[in-house]
């Protein structure tokens, strides 16, 4: 069957059986950063444009090339949100929030939107869940916000994950930096990418994050940040590193990570996942932005956040195991254990137990096979001589077990199975 519609380029659906992987992912965040004292809060997905050009950057290719930005009704400039930061920024602002006792954290999740080549991993609409932590500028609030991270894909059983971290320095001590990027890209400029060379103005910073090849090469012997960062920032570095190795937190140095986004300052880190994620291999990533509040018209306020992509931890999620399935499938055969089989199946959904049924007057081998295609803990069988003797067949498809059961003991037996 041909559809006469399908879904934009770039746009996908997300069908059964990886929603129950996003679910998964979602309430494990969810647990572990209200165990940080985290609290949800819920931005609209469009935003003024301003917004973004103030906190990513006009010079960034988000800005420049990705937005989804049109002129709505009233004549102005709007666009679907290309990223969640600035938008809890703004509502931390907007709201007065840093009246509020520091720190103040907040998770959020949903869809964001980029126009950009779809690949796998990245999608024109994609999803993210991230957090913000504002008010302290403590390196153990950065230390805190990494591990909480780590907390969550280890929560989720992710294996294979390597974190990088480094610094990118203050307004004190980058500007010397910049100049330096420029005096060592200057009689290669003609070398670089049109999109390296528009950056050798606007931002010379952005070159080191092109993923062109041969802008990779030009820049390998480009001077490092860390040879330029202050005391201050050096200090800041050093005691985070100090603080995640007391935690037995596992991390590399890497000098060469700048992010993509403008308003980065001081620690940037990035955990990244296996080749199959393909080149978009970055789980998730963030930082420390101190200056953003405050040029958003807030108080002058420290601050730090991370988003993962839900695309990606999905995709390592189906690698490391199959979508979970129901509990419990109850097959049955007839009317009348169809009905109990009902009445049973809506016992223990009651009680919060996944439940699936055999449907239709199926064969028992077409139910059992669907059964098993739905990857179910275990089935209960329940025909005509079930229910004369009062005893449910059931088989654990998992190990192999199996064994007769009245009712009461059925539902004792699989009440929260999962």
């Amino acid at each position: 069957m041909k559809s006469r519609f399908t879904a934009l380029k770039g746009v996908a659906d997300v069908l059964p059986p990886e929603t129950g992987l996003w679910r998964k992912i979602l309430n494990t965040a969810g647990l572990v950063m209200s165990a940080y004292g985290y609290e949800e809060i819920i931005p609209p997905v469009i935003e003024q444009t301003e917004l973004f050009l103030r906190s990513i950057g006009d010079s960034s290719d988000i800005v420049s090339k990705e937005m989804y930005t049109f002129t709505d009704k009233g004549g102005r400039s709007v666009s679907l949100r290309p990223e969640g930061t600035a938008s809890i920024v703004r509502a931390y602002v907007e709201h007065n929030l840093p009246a509020r006792p520091a720190p103040q954290k907040f998770f959020y999740s949903g869809p964001m939107f980029r126009y950009e080549r779809p690949q796998k991993g990245r999608q024109r609409q994609f999803y993210q869940l991230g957090a913000e932590c504002f008010g302290i500028a403590d390196p153990a609030v950065d230390a805190e916000m990494i591990t909480m991270v780590m907390a969550i894909l280890g929560r989720l059983g992710l294996k294979g994950l390597s974190l990088e971290l480094n610094s990118i320095g203050c307004k004190q001590c980058r500007p010397a930096f910049r100049e330096r990027l420029r005096e060592f890209f200057t009689p290669r400029l003609s070398e670089l990418c049109p999109d390296c060379q528009r950056r050798y103005e606007q931002n010379p910073l952005r070159i080191l994050d092109c993923k062109v090849e041969r802008c990779g090469e030009i820049r390998k012997d480009a001077p490092l940040i860390s040879e330029t960062l202050c005391q201050d920032c050096r200090d800041h570095f050093a005691s985070l590193v100090g603080f995640l190795e007391a935690l037995g937190t596992p991390h590399v140095f890497n000098p060469h990570m700048v992010r993509g986004l403008d308003y980065y300052t001081r620690t940037v880190f990035e955990v990244k996942g296996d080749a199959g994620l393909g080149a978009q291999n970055a789980v998730a990533a963030g930082g420390r932005y101190d200056l953003l509040v405050s040029e958003f018209g807030g108080p002058e306020t420290p601050a730090i956040g991370f988003a993962a992509g839900m695309e990606r931890l999905a995709g390592l999620l189906r690698q490391e195991a199959a979508a979970p399935g129901p509990a419990l499938f109850i097959a049955s055969l007839g009317a009348e254990a169809a009905t109990e089989a009902l009445k049973l199946a809506t016992r223990l959904r009651d009680g919060g137990t996944r439940v699936e049924l055999g449907w239709g007057g199926f064969s028992l081998k077409s139910q059992l096979r669907r059964a098993d295609k739905i990857n179910a803990g275990s089935v209960v069988i329940i025909g005509e001589d079930e229910l004369k003797s009062g005893k449910f067949k059931w088989k654990n498809l998992k190990d192999g077990s199996s064994g007769e059961a009245g009712r009461e003991e059925i539902l004792k037996q699989f009440s929260r199975a999962e």
